[in-house]
């Protein structure tokens, strides 16, 4: 018996990492897709209020159950495939979508310690994962046999390449002035500096310092996640919605889960490299009192709180920007991003390593 109790005690701790690694993907991904669902709704209302006019408010109090009725239309339509379609790539091409876009949070920390997977390589696996995205676009619209399909994944691929270089670069130059890829050691680096033992946390994280990188950052992942003013792979009035045009049912919705994960995670990543990630924007220092005993217990919660306001602030300022601005031409983006915005971030490259050693480095 003894020998039988051992036996099963033995096979639990070889089991139980992978339990507990299962179980946290859940506790991470079931919320995200309840985030990405509601913010739909969120983007829905916030265009009407810039509209003067009230947005969803018919399904559930003040329309809150609109994206469960969504869900439950999407899931009874028929998926519809085209009879000179490839089905085997086009079923592949919404999955291929989707993965990275919720692959990508295994690395992605919601306080000290707390990620799937606390890597020491986290900004490079984010910088590789996300990169993958593409192929799903591309396989999409060649799967479908049709010409507005493969226009549209040809558009969308070469504008989520051209931005991917931009976005990289912004996330080396925070690489260099923090001196770590692992994603919790580059969101303690701005809780140091003269302004946050002063109690001004905000001033000391990267934003300030690294301003224009930090909005090449921002209009890059609008144009890396095909929102607007840079959503030309769904021009209406030319080839109506581009690489998802054949598609239907939850195979459409695939691609817009993507679309607002994506969304989600760029605005995350812009919280965590330049915005102090869970940090709060002052700390009792400034009032100069010690950090209350309750504070101190339930420092986990402020720390999700505030990786969670911060994140929702950059969200709503993707849908404001979308409210705001007339889209770009095609080729407008693709001279903003190759002429303008690469040459930009290599000349910060140089300009950071400079001031790196330099005698004026704030980052020591």
């Amino acid at each position: 018996m003894e020998n039988f109790y051992n036996a099963g005690a033995s096979m639990l701790g070889m089991v139980w990492p992978v339990v507990w690694s299962l179980l946290k993907i859940i506790a991470v991904l079931l919320p995200l897709l309840g985030c990405v669902a509601y913010l739909t709704l969120w983007e829905r209302k916030a265009i009407g209020w810039s509209q003067i006019r009230p947005g969803p408010n018919r399904v559930g109090p003040m329309g809150l159950l609109t994206p469960i009725a969504d869900a439950v239309k999407l899931i009874f339509k028929e998926i519809i495939v085209p009879s000179a379609a490839n089905k085997g790539l086009f079923f592949l091409g919404p999955i291929m979508t989707i993965m990275p876009a919720l692959a990508a949070w295994a690395v992605v920390p919601f306080g000290p310690g707390a990620a799937i997977a606390d890597v020491n390589a986290g900004l490079l696996f984010l910088m590789a994962i996300t990169s993958l995205e593409v192929y799903g676009v591309i396989i999409a619209g060649w799967a479908s046999n049709s010409k507005y399909a493969f226009l549209g994944a040809l558009r969308a691929s070469a504008q989520m390449v051209s931005y991917e270089i931009a976005m990289g670069f912004c996330l080396v130059v925070v690489l260099m002035v923090t001196g770590s890829m692992n994603v919790s050691a580059i969101v303690t680096s701005q809780e140091h500096g003269w302004f946050a033992s002063h109690g001004v946390n905000v001033l000391s994280w990267n934003w300030l310092p690294l301003l224009p990188i930090f909005l090449v950052y921002f209009i890059s992942g609008l144009a890396e996640t095909n929102r607007h003013p840079f959503d030309v792979v769904e021009g209406e009035s030319e080839i109506v919605a581009g690489h998802m045009i054949e598609y239907s049912g939850m195979s459409f919705a695939m691609f817009f889960l993507a679309e607002y994960a994506n969304m989600i995670l760029v605005s995350a990543l812009a919280v965590l490299m330049f915005l102090g990630g869970w940090s709060a924007p002052i700390s009792w220092s400034l009032l100069g009192m010690d950090t209350p005993a309750f504070i101190q217990q339930t420092m986990a919660f402020w720390n999700w709180f505030w990786l969670f306001a911060k994140t929702f602030f950059v969200v709503t300022c993707f849908l404001w920007v979308r409210a705001t601005f007339p889209r770009y031409r095609y080729d407008q983006i693709m001279r903003l991003g190759w002429k303008i915005f690469i040459p930009v971030t290599l000349v910060w490259l140089v300009v950071v390593g400079l001031w790196i050693q330099s005698p004026f480095n704030i980052w020591k």
